[in-house]
């Protein structure tokens, strides 16, 4: 044998099986109204993205809320494509159609259960406000939603440093085994019913929700002003 086969045998590997991943694809699951999107949800998603290295963020308009009356909000179909519009240009962002595409109620482990089909192996997030993290102990299977994935928690603003580890509403039980990780997001103070309220006495949502967003809401009139109608003024003489 000569020195070269030698030395090429010696480097040769000892198995041909393809390598192990050294880390598992993680999934944040971003659920709302989206009533409109806007640019705080986009601040949001991409600060949890960076913070916690994740993979995608998927955003899950909710289909009928179980919180709210259906005519308190915008048609699923308006809201699901208003978020896509939203998430347009940042390729770690998703949208999910998966609650708007489904009869009744929508419920978050419902949908944590379809991801975790959808993805196997993949490390689930669910990120959510600190207000919404204080009503979780009275969600649907919350100890099946904590078994599946970690709680992602975003500050609200204008909370001190230590409210960060908020506490559920009195009287909620605690969800045992829940993991939650509380994000040092910056706040900004915006909110989807504070734009409607806005839009509906009829000033800009420039500069609030992306461009593209503003425009569809306009096309269709989702927050157009109701005001009722009036007779005509009589014509000048």
């Amino acid at each position: 044998m000569t020195r070269g086969r030698a030395a090429r045998r010696a480097r040769a590997p000892r198995s041909s099986r393809p390598p192990v991943a050294s880390a598992r694809t993680r999934i944040a699951i971003f659920g709302g109204t989206f009533d409109p999107p806007h640019f705080g949800h986009l601040a949001l998603a991409e600060w949890a993205r960076v913070e916690l290295g994740l993979d995608a963020v998927w955003f899950v308009p909710t289909g009928v809320p179980p919180h709210k009356r259906a005519r308190e909000s915008s048609a699923s179909r308006h809201r699901l494509a208003m978020t896509r519009l939203a998430a347009r240009g940042n390729p770690a962002f998703r949208v999910s159609p998966l609650e708007c595409s489904r009869r009744g109620p929508s419920y978050t482990i419902d949908t944590v259960r379809a991801l975790a089909r959808a993805h196997p192996g993949a490390e689930l997030h669910l990120l959510m406000g600190a207000d919404t993290y204080a009503t979780f102990a009275g969600w649907r299977e919350p100890e099946a939603i904590v078994r599946a994935a970690t709680l992602v928690v975003a500050a609200r603003p204008g909370a001190a440093p230590e409210a960060r580890g908020a506490r559920p509403r009195a009287g909620a039980r605690r969800v045992a085994g829940a993991r939650v990780t509380w994000l040092a997001n910056p706040g900004l103070d915006v909110s989807s019913s504070a734009l409607r309220a806005r839009a509906f006495s009829g000033r800009s949502l420039r500069y609030l929700v992306p461009d593209a967003v503003a425009r569809y809401s306009e096309r269709h009139r989702l927050y157009a002003a109701k005001r009722a109608r009036t007779p005509a003024q009589g014509s000048r003489s």
